[in-house]
């Protein structure tokens, strides 16, 4: 920042304090910090740490799983569940000043408190509230015991409220909804809408970029059943692609109960529940899908009185409120800025100097998403499992499942208005009819799905649903109407293009080859980078050793990213910009100009062109630094951020679960992390004990049955207890 700017900047905010009105922060008291603690034996669970430092959590209740869990996940990653915490309970402007505002202002514009109070009770089951009032007072007791580590105390005590609300929040976020809003904002003049084709990392419109940065370009999940297994198992690939660190960041953990919670699988900070993993019986795995979920409405205001907008020919009232965010300026002070509130018919609303703007979006007031996931936890069998999901509480996300019995199931799980043909919904839509007001959503029975298909065999990897399989068992992209915005038939990633071609080209998978494709590093012959490839070998001219030599590596690019690999590294610097920009239908980078570029780069750095890709593309974690293989939008999927010398891991793949049942039915998993299951405390042996099996690509086991778990227990201790001998 420029110090002109800078001293610019500070004189508005001071004249801003001198209007508004101003408080000094001061430093909030903590509770009685024995209010924190619940009453001994209120929950009866053990933590057992394995040998990996993943605890494995045993509690006689699901309520005593639930309150575990929670204090496992502050032990390992305090700091980002409380992280949360803040953002739900509007703290952020306080925290983190005017970055923090615009969390604030989301929470309030989302209305989520509202909707959380007032549903609270009624919408959902005595046993999830019951599951997120012991989780947070998981929480609650973990802050009790170390209050040196308490970030903002106003955020305490947690409750189970808390814990939907999060959900309520970043369930819209996830599909999108962020990237209708600040366009609003942003812009002087009515915005242009965009629609999403795919969420991206490192996204430049999202107004809550901190939550979401580096949200994955996307995850693969496939399933193959016994007709198409060399031994008549049924495998299942469980490989979300997420950010490496943060609140969207894997943690794994096992959980059993003595009331059939068994699961074993991953969660983010703040979920009281598994959201992919397995059971002995089945298990799913979630994909990010893009249909449109969000329509943008533009009011009629009364000239007369703006509190009032047009619909169906009369003037109806919004629903108003002003609300002050506190916000905190030059660590010292607190300002609180007063921002409108609007709702109507269609829900929030935004008044802009270039119109009034109203935003309906799939599964607004919906909160049953953790009531979903937990009964998708306990399921035993396939129509238990369909019966979770016609709950309908996840507004999105495809589904890959398998089971004992040796089902497989696609499911593009989504919320899918049912819309009039007569409108554009790809734009703005009149804010003054009923015609525009949708109410209701596509059955789940309709959803485009394929379940045991001929081939043996389902995948998705971000692509089409209408390419899930070979054969004739693909949904019939005519039966669903194009308002609904699924990703048309050729919307195909790289890795959804290998799989088709790994899994439709073996009429007998072993379990070594189910491992061998999760982890392939080959882009496709028909993938968008091959295209690019083709056209620098036909139409770039060399003007210089340097670059014949660069284009020799192009012409002898086998398509792998291997760490010894030669050609990859030119290839993939070059190549990622710009498959990346036609993915998401933005300005193409030339082609030839952005391989010259890289081509500098790399002799400027190694004096070289040919550098193996392993001493570009990097693994860092603390003092670890290793290289490795994969890369963007490969099976074996890396996404790296380049800091000067190297790309540096930021997402990909993450915490990776592979479940095979046996022909017999018996369930045996493998999992691993990229970093370890100690988030937070670069000191503990788990930090980065597993980054060396990640770069490998060497699973290690699940230690499912507890007979198998006593010879590898590293920890064994009741919540509160873990220092005592």
């Amino acid at each position: 920042m420029s110090r002109p700017f800078f001293y610019l900047t500070s004189l508005v905010i001071v004249f801003f304090i001198s209007l508004s009105g101003c408080e000094k922060i001061e430093k909030t008291s903590p509770p009685l910090l024995e209010k924190l603690i619940p009453p001994e034996g209120k929950y009866d669970v053990t933590i057992y740490r394995d040998e990996w430092g993943v605890p494995h959590i045993y509690g006689k209740r699901d309520i005593d799983v639930a309150y575990g869990l929670a204090y496992a996940q502050c032990e390992d990653d305090f700091k980002t569940v409380q992280e949360g915490q803040i953002l739900i309970r509007g703290k952020s402007g306080i925290i983190n000043g005017f970055n923090g505002f615009v969390f604030d202002y989301m929470l309030e514009f989302l209305n989520v408190w509202d909707i959380v109070n007032k549903q609270y009770e009624t919408d959902l089951s005595p046993e999830i509230r019951a599951i997120c009032e012991a989780y947070a007072e998981g929480v609650n007791h973990y802050a009790g015991l170390h209050p040196d580590k308490v970030t903002c105390w106003d955020i305490f005590p947690a409750t189970g409220k808390d814990i939907i609300a999060g959900f309520v929040l970043k369930a819209p976020l996830f599909f999108g909804l962020n990237r209708y809003i600040e366009p609003l904002f942003k812009s002087r003049q009515k915005p242009q809408i965009e629609r999403p084709k795919m969420l991206g990392k490192n996204d430049e419109t999202m107004i809550i970029k901190e939550i979401f940065e580096n949200l994955p370009l996307g995850s693969n999940t496939f399933a193959v059943s016994p007709k198409r297994t060399a031994d008549g198992s049924t495998f299942l690939d469980i490989n979300s692609h997420q950010p490496w660190t943060g609140p969207v960041a894997w943690y794994e953990a096992r959980l059993k109960s003595e009331e059939g919670w068994n699961i074993t699988g991953g969660v983010f900070p703040g979920a009281p529940v598994i959201l992919h993993g397995h059971n002995p019986y089945l298990g799913w795995a979630h994909t990010v899908n893009m249909p449109d979920l969000v329509d943008v409405y533009e009011l009629t205001i009364n000239p007369d009185n703006p509190a009032q907008y047009r619909f169906d020919g009369q003037w109806k009232d919004f629903e108003r409120k002003v609300v002050y965010i506190p916000v905190k300026v030059f660590n010292k002070y607190i300002i609180r800025i007063p921002r409108e509130i609007l709702f109507c018919v269609y829900g929030p609303a935004i008044r802009r100097h270039h119109g009034v703007y109203a935003l309906r979006y799939a599964g607004y007031r919906n909160i049953k998403q953790v009531e979903q996931w937990y009964r998708m936890n306990k399921a035993t069998n396939i129509q238990e499992f369909e019966e979770a999901l016609k709950i309908q509480g996840i507004p999105s996300f495809n589904i890959g499942y398998a089971d004992y019995q040796g089902n497989i199931w696609y499911i593009y799980n989504a919320l899918l208005p049912i819309r009039s043909e007569k409108y554009d919904w790809k734009g703005y839509l009149p804010g003054d009819t009923s015609e525009t007001l949708w109410t209701e959503y596509l059955p789940f029975e309709k959803l485009p799905q394929v379940k045991n298909p001929q081939s043996g065999f389902i995948q998705n990897c971000n692509s089409t649903p209408f390419q899930t399989t070979v054969g004739d068992d693909n949904p019939n992209p005519n039966n669903y109407s194009k308002t609904f915005g699924i990703e048309p038939v050729d919307h195909m990633t790289n890795r959804a293009l290998r799989l088709i071609e790994l899994l439709g080209g073996d009429n007998s998978i072993t379990k070594e080859e189910f491992y061998e494709y999760k982890f392939d590093w080959t882009y496709s012959t028909n993938s968008i980078a091959k295209k690019y490839v083709l056209k620098l070998l036909n139409e770039f001219q060399p003007e210089n050793d340097i670059e014949k030599q660069a284009l020799e590596l192009l012409k002898n690019w086998d398509l792998k990213a291997d760490p010894d690999n030669l050609s990859a590294g030119i290839a993939i610097l070059t190549l990622e910009p710009v498959v990346r920009a036609e993915m998401f239908n933005r300005p193409i980078p030339n082609l030839f100009t952005t391989f010259k570029e890289k081509i500098r780069l790399l002799h400027s750095i190694h004096g070289r062109v040919d550098v193996p890709w392993k001493e570009i593309n990097r693994l860092v974690r603390g003092k670890v630094n290793l290289g490795l293989g994969g890369g963007p939008d490969l099976l074996y999927c890396v996404y790296g951020e380049w800091t000067g010398k190297y790309l540096e891991g930021r997402a990909g793949d993450s915490y990776v679960l592979l479940v095979i049942w046996d022909k017999d039915g018996k369930v045996h998993s493998q999992a691993l992390h990229q970093f370890g299951s100690a988030t937070q405390d670069e000191n503990s042996p788990h930090y980065a004990d597993q980054a060396y099996l990640f770069v490998e690509r060497k699973m290690r086991p699940v230690h499912w049955e507890f007979d198998d778990l006593k010879e590898h227990i590293s920890k064994e201790y009741k919540p509160g207890q873990e220092n005592k001998n």
